[in-house]
Parts: structure tokens; sequence; C-alpha cells
């Protein structure tokens, strides 16, 4: 079992690795979120970077604008990977790529950047697009009724979160993969360690992520709401200090 991160470069690790376990079993769409304040994109996709060359792709870094592409070619130059940006109408994400590129890292692409990432899933035909700090909190809200389950099947379904961080109130929601989803309940003072409270083949949200947080049993795993045998070390000072380094 991957033990909770205590810190932003552990965090960082788990990712990575989460990452490569993924690709290597075959999936083709996959997401990292660390839902926790304000993190800065390009420097967290600098220390991923590696991973993904050490895998031996041809690699190709996408951003949503232009602004923040010029910037990272300042900054990285373009001798180890390419970058570019997701395009836009007058000019199609289809003409940014080329055949060589094998890998595809899009960074922070936010909800209305959805239609140019599905255009690249669908354009790189079976070549690995890894989402880096996705910002699609608001996807719920775009193409209601048939329109929205159509982008659903397409592309969303198809989305694998390799690994995933969120505190709550109480409690944090995480998951690296190839383990299930868990929620593990913070340390009630005396106590150090805190206790996890479910593991999930899928994401629990509302009312079941509810339930869980009541601790009553879900339906996936009835006896993990209940069972807290499983422990973090130090769970609640590692989490507090895991949240100041991501704010500094």
């Amino acid at each position: 079992m991957t033990p909770l991160p205590t810190d932003l470069d552990t965090a960082l690790l788990q990712a990575r690795q989460a990452t490569r376990a993924a690709l290597e079993s075959g999936q083709t769409l996959v997401q990292i979120e660390l839902l926790v304040g304000e993190l800065k994109a390009q420097t967290i996709a600098e220390q991923f970077l590696p991973e993904l060359l050490e895998m031996g792709y041809k690699l190709r870094v996408l951003f949503p604008d232009m602004g923040a592409t010029a910037l990272a070619r300042r900054d990285w130059g373009e001798e180890r990977f390419q970058i570019s940006d997701l395009g836009s109408p007058r000019r199609p994400i289809e003409t940014q790529l080329q055949p060589e590129d094998e890998c595809f890292l899009v960074v922070e692409p936010s909800d209305v950047d959805v239609e140019q990432v599905e255009k690249l899933y669908v354009a790189a035909a079976g070549r690995p697009v890894v989402m880096l700090l996705p910002r699609l909190e608001n996807i719920a809200t775009i193409g209601i009724g048939y329109a929205g389950r159509q982008l659903r099947e397409r592309f969303l379904s198809k989305i694998e979160t390799c690994y995933y961080i969120r505190p709550l109130e109480g409690a944090t929601l995480y998951r690296s993969y190839p383990a299930l989803w868990q929620v593990w309940g913070d340390a009630i003072p005396p106590a150090l360690e805190g206790e996890l409270l479910s593991e999930t083949a899928s994401k629990p949200v509302g009312e079941a992520l509810d339930r869980i947080l009541m601790g009553e049993a879900n339906e996936e795993n009835p006896e993990a709401a209940s069972s807290g045998v499983k422990k973090s070390p130090g769970i609640m000072a590692g989490l507090q200090n895991f949240l100041k380094a991501l704010s500094q």
C-alpha cells in the first residue's frame, strides 16, 4: 500500500511512479490531480519530464495558451522535447503534432480546453496522452443533456486517474495507480495515526463519499468503512506539513 505523502517531493515522486505504472500497463489517457492549493504548473511539469524521458518517449509538452508555451520555451528550450500549445479554431491541434511524437504531456488544461484535448487524444491514435494538474472541476456544466452524455462516452469516461490527492474536512481522498481509491480519516488527538475508511474501485463522489465519511458501509466494499484496521503513520502531522509545503 502506498502511504499518504507527507511533503510535496514525496507526492510528486508517487505521482511519477503511478504515471509510469499506468503507461506501462497500457493506459493511453491518464491524469494526475493534486487538489491542494495553488501549484505552479510549469514547476511541477519540469519535475515530471524526467520520468517520461527516462521511459524513452519522444515527448511533446503542450500548454493551453501561447503565453505559457512561450514561457516554457524560454525557460526549458527544446533540445530534449518539443513544446507547443493546444491550438485554436484557426490553428487545429493536428497541426501542432508530428509523426515522430510518441507521448503528449498536457499541462494544466481547463474545462474550456476539453474539446482541444479530445482532438489531441484522437489525433494521437493510441500514443499516450498525460494530463498534468487538469482543472476540470466545472466539466459537468459543459454539454448538458445528449451532448454531455456523448462527451462522457467519447472522451471523459476513458480518462484514467493515475494519481489523486484531495484533503477533505477530516479526511483525505487518495489514489495512486494501480491501487484502489482510498478515503483516509485524519487522526483524532491524542492518536497519531489515521484510519483507512474505505477502498473502492471507482472514485467515491456525492452521497457515496458522504456515507463513507459518516462511517456507513459502501456497496463496493462494505467492510472497509467500519474496519479501521489499517493505519497511516503520522497522517495528521504529515498532511499538515504537506499542505504547508504546497502553499510556499
